[in-house]
Formats: structure tokens, C-alpha cells, sequence
């Protein structure tokens, strides 16, 4: 049986780092992409950033705009836009519409092989940070493009209704 459960992996070779999803990735991850994001917005010598979606089963849009988020904190730092390798379809249109074309080049297959792949521990996190994630990633989403401006609008309002509701309590 093949394991859906979503994993990442990272190497960093060279000034190449890439970051392989695996599985079914989802919101309860973000946490790991998101720290992956600030380590990469401080990775010295770091030239290249592959994000390789080959072994995904399914990204949802909480991790997808976490895709985005990484792509924006290496910007200015990398010599090419990062580059994303999806050989499915649907992935690929998937990236189309939400506008991920903008922030990367999308391929079918990589250029190399890389290196030797280490599983990324899962950063653990509670309810209250993974809701300020889904918040964030759909912010972020909503800034690509006016399909997803319009498709996440009514959920960034009432994860901030929710929000604001918190806080007042």
C-alpha cells in the first residue's frame, strides 16, 4: 500500500536546494513549508530553488500558497525565477490558473537529478497557527491573481471573522 500521508524532503547541493512533495499535502504541513521558507530567505549561496511536485497525490490550497510564500522569500536572491516540476495534468493546470507561472517556470521534467533526499521532520502545530497559516496562504494566493482573488475571497473573510470573533473573547 502506498503511503498518501504528505511528506517533504529537502537537499541542498551546490547551491541547488530542492524541495520534493510527497503525497497528499495539505494545510497540516504549512507549518513545515513555512519554516522552510525562512531558512531559504537565509540560506547562503543558495543560486537555484527546484520545488519538485512528481510525487504529489494532492496539494491543497492552504500548501500551495506556501509554495508561493517560498518562492517570494528567495526572490532577489536566486539568478532564475524558481522552477516547479509537475508532470501531472491536472498539477499543472492547477499552477496555470492559480497564477503560479508568475513566480515560476513550470517543467515537466528537471534539468538533473538530484542529490540524496533527507525527510524534513514535521513541524508540530495547533489549531490557533494553523488557521493564521490557511489566512496567510490564501492572502498570499489572492495577490497572484484576480481568479484567485475572487475563488478565496469568502474564505480570507471568514477566517477573518473567525479571527477578529477570537479575539474578542
Amino acid at each position: 500500500m502506498i503511503n498518501h500521508e504528505g511528506r517533504l524532503k529537502a537537499a541542498f547541493d551546490s547551491g541547488v536546494f530542492v524541495l520534493k512533495l510527497c503525497g497528499d499535502v495539505r494545510l497540516t504541513l504549512c507549518a513545515t513549508l513555512d519554516r522552510q521558507a525562512r531558512q531559504l530567505a537565509e540560506t547562503p549561496g543558495l543560486e537555484t530553488l527546484i520545488i519538485d511536485l512528481r510525487d504529489t497525490t494532492n496539494v491543497d490550497s492552504t500548501a500551495l500558497g506556501f509554495l508561493a510564500k517560498v518562492a517570494i522569500a528567495v526572490q532577489g536572491r536566486v539568478t532564475e525565477r524558481p522552477t516547479i516540476i509537475a508532470d501531472n495534468s491536472d498539477v499543472r493546470r492547477m499552477l496555470d490558473v492559480m497564477g503560479f507561472s508568475r513566480i515560476f517556470t513550470l517543467v515537466e521534467s528537471p534539468i538533473t537529478e538530484t542529490c540524496e533526499l533527507r525527510e524534513l521532520p514535521e513541524v508540530p502545530t495547533d489549531v490557533e497557527e494553523t488557521r493564521q497559516r490557511v489566512l496567510e496562504a490564501h492572502r498570499i494566493l489572492m495577490r497572484l491573481n484576480e481568479h484567485n482573488r475572487e475563488e478565496f475571497q469568502p474564505l480570507v473573510e471568514m477566517l477573518e471573522a473567525q479571527e477578529a470573533a477570537s479575539h474578542n473573547h
